[in-house]
């Protein structure tokens, strides 16, 4: 699902990930040349690896990775080694990966662990068949070792975030002796040597085979050292077979599959929901590791030492603090626990709380939005880790600018002293920033009242929660960039992408007020007028200006073809909008537009997604609009509700209690809300509240094909806002 992707149009920008739920390695079949984003796609003809991945999206590219793939023939360079294949003879799972490599005639198979992976060729008879190792360029080394009939070497091609001296070591072991071995340098054959380092090194193994001839391929690596690679295999591969390992890890991905177990709907919506919940279960990726005397140690990107505890590696708040945390606050919270001590290990290392993290610090998108990640956690009842510690780093964070634009607070002067980030001092998409820091504000400060932290800082970040009013604009009923002296940008053009805002326009952002809709709804003129614009968003043409792009992005080309007028699902600031409706008394079209956007634009197909799959952001969205809810306000401890897509959801929390969500006459054609039921009591309001779930609940819906005008409509049922505390 999401797979077939490109530069100008994304359908999802995934690809398969064979691995485990947050593993530290994933595998993917490579179709794309060395360093290409686009790794695997689904309409490409050939592969040219097995590689190991940690990309946490084609944006950023990847880091560490290195590629095996069985030949027939003395063949390595990737164009001479590349295979016909067909999606015919591929199986693709995410614990098993099966393909038929026409051009060497054989079956390559591949099952993982955490750190690593059994892979299995069936070859066909022939005295010249080949294993190439490709450490990639940029900086690699290879070292063959024929009495042992292993391989081991190490890549350090990286795309940033990483200290001096990284490098991903990988050990790799053969069932069966070689009869060739050489190294090889970028397009070179080595003859002279079985060690080599180089820009772009690899390894060539060959051997006779029988016809249908298997040989098992042991693998595994450590950012840390070989020893510690070769630790990370005896831990997990040790002398099990492929069938042990293939069991392991699809019983690992049904474990945490089955915390949700849907009924009902049809086979496609079944698939859609749990193809998403894989996805939400793959980043971030584990990124420490485990010694032989069982302590847990990790490589820091951010000083480049080993040093003991937790880590976690590639993601972006700035996509994933809106539903995927959250999500995993609902139903993994000792994930998240673990996600938590990184991030202290990270502020440690680094000095700063990464905003996107792959692995370490990189400078890329907005905002300052850990606030949310680290705030969430904590008020949603997670525990066992330093809150102090993340509480400092979370100041430290909104009071300065990093290093990097995308580190701390760009701009933080002029947005402590005017309360806004200028439009005309330089700082780019600086409306965008505003709203998002003052929504991180007001995560600061809810959990500063609930670490019991002085009322002057509470107070503090509580006024400037309250930011996001001096951008908005009476006359267009928008937000819009702000000058230094307190004049409006002009001109202003709310369709233009970009400038002022994040990959979107002012009918995008002008949403982003997630800590007070009440606020943003009374500043756009009361319920009515507010309705009347949300409505508009679905209305209006796709128009857009490009300019200041220079070309139409494809975030851009994605909301424009999906018929849905400036509803832009394919990319994260407006995905919570379609559920404000609440806010204002109708929740009938908060109901009708969530079914129609789960309808219209998620299919399990490789065109599945209208836009990037980021990290699972995108999936959570799904997952969580699918149950019925979904935390328009992280940070308080509510979800907004919408409508349930199944006819039965059985939610297994880690407490041992269940969610039950019987929607029984649910169907496509009733998806209105008529009535709600909470543990038996007649449930009015628009919203859920979190402890209340998490003590086991059932939630009885009675669905119609026709609004219910007259349900959560007062004032009452209306959700958490700032403006009405």
């Amino acid at each position: 699902m999401g797979t077939n992707s490109k530069y100008s149009l994304s359908n999802g920008n995934t690809y398969p990930l064979i691995g485990v739920p947050w593993g530290m390695h994933y595998w993917t079949p490579q179709t794309g040349k060395n360093g290409d984003g686009w790794q695997y796609s689904y309409t490409a003809d050939k592969i040219v690896g097995l590689k190991q991945t940690h990309q946490p999206s084609p944006w950023m590219n990847d880091y560490g990775q290195f590629s095996i793939m069985p030949v027939n023939g003395l063949k390595f360079t990737e164009e001479k080694r590349a295979s016909w294949f067909s999606h015919k003879a591929e199986v693709a799972s995410p614990y098993y990966y099966n393909v038929y490599l026409a051009d060497a005639g054989v079956t390559a198979e591949l099952t993982p662990t955490e750190r690593a992976a059994l892979m299995r060729f069936t070859y066909p008879k022939s005295d010249s068949t080949f294993i190439v190792v490709d450490a990639y360029n940029k900086g690699s080394y290879i070292k063959i070792i024929p009495e042992q009939q292993k391989i081991i070497g190490y890549s350090s091609k990286n795309s940033g975030g990483v200290a001096p001296g990284f490098k991903n070591y990988f050990v790799i072991y053969f069932d069966k002796a070689f009869t060739v071995s050489k190294t090889w340098r970028a397009n070179v054959l080595v003859s002279d040597s079985l060690e080599i380092s180089a820009d772009h090194a690899g390894a060539i193994v060959g051997f006779k085979t029988n016809n249908k001839e298997q040989i098992n391929v042991r693998v595994a690596s450590s950012f840390i050292s070989f020893e510690q690679a070769e630790i990370n295999l005896q831990k997990e591969l040790a002398t099990k077979n492929f069938e042990t390992i293939k069991t392991a890890s699809k019983n690992a991905w049904n474990k945490e599959l089955s915390k949700i177990k849907v009924e009902g709907g049809s086979l496609d919506q079944r698939r859609t929901f749990y193809s998403c919940l894989y996805r939400t279960l793959q980043f971030p990726q584990k990124h420490y590791e485990i010694t032989a005397d069982n302590n847990v140690v990790h490589y820091s990107p951010y000083n480049g030492k080993v040093l003991p505890g937790y880590l976690y590696a590639g993601t972006g708040f700035w996509d994933t603090f809106r539903a995927l945390y959250p999500f995993l606050n609902l139903l993994y919270p000792s994930i998240n626990i673990e996600m938590q001590q990184g991030l202290i290990n990270a502020y440690k290392e680094g000095g700063w709380l990464p905003e996107w993290s792959s692995p370490g610090y990189r400078n890329v998108m907005i905002g300052n939005n850990s606030a949310s990640v680290v705030a969430d956690a904590y008020i949603k009842g997670l525990r066992g880790y330093d809150i102090d510690v993340l509480y400092e780093a979370l100041k430290h964070g909104a009071g300065n600018e990093g290093p990097l634009d995308a580190v701390g607070r760009r701009g933080v002067e002029y947005y402590n002293s005017l309360g806004y980030v200028p439009y005309d001092v330089k700082i780019n998409e600086n409306a965008a920033r505003t709203l998002e820091y003052a929504y991180d504000d007001f995560c600061i400060a809810q959990l500063a009242k609930k670490l019991g932290k002085p009322q002057t800082e509470i107070d503090l970040y509580s006024t400037r929660s309250f930011n996001y009013r001096k951008l908005f604009d009476n006359e267009s009923k928008l937000m819009r960039g702000k000058n230094k002296d307190g004049s409006f940008q002009s001109p202003f053009n709310p369709f233009k992408w970009g400038d002022a805002f994040t990959e979107g326009n002012s009918w995008h952002y002008s949403w982003s007020v997630f800590q007070d809709i009440e606020g943003l709804k009374n500043l756009m003129g009361g319920n009515a007028a507010f309705v009347n614009m949300l409505d508009s968003v679905f209305k209006m043409e796709p128009i857009f200006d490009d300019s200041y792009y220079g070309s139409t992005i494809h975030e851009i080309r994605e909301m424009q073809i999906m018929n849905m007028g400036q509803y832009a699902h394919g990319n994260q600031p407006i995905q919570h909008m379609p559920y404000l409706y609440n806010y204002a008394g109708q929740p009938w079209k908060s109901q009708y537009w969530i079914r129609e956007v789960m309808n219209k634009l998620y299919q399990p197909t490789p065109d599945g997604y209208c836009g990037d799959e980021d990290n699972g952001q995108t999936s959570a969205w799904y997952v969580f609009s699918a149950l019925g809810f979904y935390p328009v306000t992280p940070a308080s401890n509510q979800y907004v509700l919408g409508t349930p897509l199944f006819n039965k959801a059985t939610l297994y929390l880690d407490n041992g209690k269940q969610i039950v969500i019987n929607a029984p006459n649910n169907s496509n054609d009733k998806r209105y809300v008529h009535s709600l039921f909470f543990n038996g009591k007649n449930h009015n309001q628009n919203w859920l509240n979190h402890f209340d779930l998490m003590k086991g609940a059932v939630l009885n819906y009675q669905m119609s094909a026709t609004p219910n005008i007259k349900r959560g409509t007062t004032k009452t049922a209306y959700p958490f806002s700032l403006s009405n505390q």
